[in-house]
């Protein structure tokens, strides 16, 4: 999610993991299939690529850039395959290309295409671990398995880390700016807003070591209000972070369904499985039953489906067979009959990979001239339509998703305060990820990301949110 670091050796700026890239449609660039307008007569983001950050360009990578795949997969050899009947797909993923120094912002032009690449390193499907098929309910596993080797978790929702950083003199720089008569916010906004989460862990426990306190709840007791609420929600950290969103969007009469889509939605396996987890530990009782407590029928049965944790692995195959018998099944379950499969279609959507679900949406749109967008909006409502469009938008371009939530926290009449104020410290995390978040900011509302933020906020709170987004 938005909040992915990648896995140490794998390419930094490239997100999945690359399954190997689709070749373009006679006449490249493609039709605009992106669930976005595009922008001053541009053609929209390649599916899964980067963005140039405002103003100017990224630093080059060190080490170089891994080779293109070699070969092909499975029994398709290394050239490159398509649906009967329909164009090629659209890459399943670039690498970063930007325009040259002093060029114009734009979307940036896809890598060269070299089929569908080589199966993943590593040991025969199967070893892995993949789920039971009863795990997947009525509607069966993702076809060709749930894929190669587990996607590893986010950062800060794995195993207990040590690294090689002295937080000592953070930790003493945030005693300071608290002890005694007053509150130094600013600098307590200078030490936690560019913190990574491993950081932030051996921070806190230098400050209890240090001085016997918590530095959560001597920030509660020196703050207040959204400023108080930005610093403990960095203090906690992505993964309690979460668990504390999803707790207090069910608590209470009343559910924050976005809350409930931006924690849970278009999340890895490993990272829902970390989120279960420690909800259990926290609050002494499964997520799974809270849920079922606050959602309805079959946005109950949905949400279950995600909480399943059975999405194909990132490293699974997109398989082009797959994805016309997945298009074919959405087809069927939707504008071919009468009243709506519903339940097919959350199946797909919360099972298949960012991949495999670009694939689907562009073939699609191929098969039957009709974005796979609008069918969802015109056999879907209420609570479940969001939900779907949320993981369809996410899996074809997170960043500029990402980028689109950012704004539905500030748009209209009045700020949603605690909405942005989640959203900020959700993306912050993920530094590479954040700068392509403003990128396709910047290319779809003319403005940084920063200056926007600054314009909805006001005073330390203001400072917090532009500092946790680099501005």
């Amino acid at each position: 999610m938005y909040n992915q670091y990648p896995p140490p050796g794998q390419y930094p700026g490239q997100y999945p993991p690359a399954q190997g890239q689709y070749p373009p449609p006679q006449g490249y660039p493609p039709q605009n299939s992106s669930p976005y307008p595009p922008q001053g007569g541009q053609y929209p983001p390649p599916q899964g690529g980067q963005y140039p950050p405002p103003g100017g360009q990224y630093p080059p990578h060190q080490g170089g850039q891994y080779p293109p795949p070699q070969g092909g997969y499975g029994g398709y050899g290394s050239g490159p395959v398509e649906l009967p009947g329909s164009a090629p797909y659209p890459p399943q993923s670039t690498k970063p290309s930007y325009p040259p120094p002093g060029g114009h912002q734009s979307y940036g032009s896809p890598a060269p295409y070299s089929g569908y690449g080589a199966p993943p390193p590593g040991p025969p499907h199967g070893q892995y671990g993949a789920p039971p098929p009863q795990q997947y309910g009525q509607y069966g596993p993702p076809p060709g398995g749930a894929g190669g080797p587990p996607t590893p978790p986010s950062l800060g929702y794995g195993p207990p880390q040590i690294i090689q950083w002295d937080a000592n003199p953070d930790a003493q720089a945030l005693r300071m700016a608290m002890k005694g008569f007053g509150t130094d916010e600013k600098a307590l906004t200078r030490v936690l807003a560019n913190k990574d989460p491993l950081q932030i862990e051996a921070l806190k426990a230098a400050y209890s070591r240090l001085f016997s306190r918590s530095l959560e709840k001597d920030i509660k007791s020196e703050t207040s209000k959204y400023f108080e609420l930005g610093l403990v929600s960095i203090v906690q950290g992505p993964l309690l972070h979460d668990v504390t969103l999803l707790h207090s969007a069910m608590d209470g009469p009343g559910t924050k369904e976005k809350v409930l889509n931006d924690v849970l939605l278009g999340r890895s396996n490993a990272d829902l499985a970390a989120i279960k987890s420690m909800y259990q530990r926290t609050y002494n009782r499964p997520l799974e039953s809270d849920v079922k407590g606050d959602l309805s029928m079959k946005t109950e049965r949905h949400f279950m489906i995600v909480l399943g944790a059975c999405r194909a692995e990132d490293s699974a195959p997109v398989i082009p067979q797959a994805v016309d018998q997945d298009v074919m099944e959405i087809y069927r379950a939707t504008e071919g009959k009468m009243g709506t499969d519903e339940m097919l279609v959350c199946s797909i959507l919360s099972t298949r990979n960012d991949n495999q679900i670009r694939a689907i949406n562009q073939a699609y749109e191929q098969k039957f001239r009709r974005k796979l967008e609008d069918v969802i909006k015109k056999e879907f409502s209420g609570h479940m339509e969001a939900a779907l469009l949320f993981q369809l938008r996410n899996a074809v371009d997170k960043y500029m998703h990402a980028a689109t939530l950012l704004e539905d926290a500030m748009a209209g009449m009045g700020t949603k305060d605690q909405l942005l104020v989640a959203r900020v410290i959700r993306y912050h995390w993920d530094r590479q990820a954040l700068e392509n978040i403003k990128g396709a900011y910047q290319q779809r509302y003319r403005k940084s990301l920063a200056s926007r933020i600054n314009g909805e906020t006001s005073g330390d709170y203001g400072r917090l949110m532009v500092a946790c987004v680099g501005g």
